[in-house]
């Protein structure tokens, strides 16, 4: 099991992957079509999204927290 201390890294990493995937997987269909190359095209756009997307993550969550916290009038 991963200790608790981990738990926002976990979810960072988490995240961005299912998004990214989703969105390059939504780009590269609409872009490529139902073509014979989609997977390997969609994994290649995939990984080099989320090579982006969790660095991006982890430093815009602090801020984005922030905000949110400024926003709203319930603890976050």
């Amino acid at each position: 099991m991963i200790p608790a201390r981990y738990a926002n890294l976990l979810f960072s990493f988490l995240l961005s992957g299912m998004m990214s995937l989703l969105i390059t997987g939504l780009t590269v269909l609409r872009t490529q079509g139902l073509s014979a190359g989609l997977l390997e095209a969609w994994f290649w756009g995939w990984l080099n999204g989320w090579a982006v997307a969790f660095p991006l993550v982890l430093v815009l969550a602090p801020a984005t927290r922030r905000v949110v916290r400024a926003l709203t009038d319930a603890p976050v």
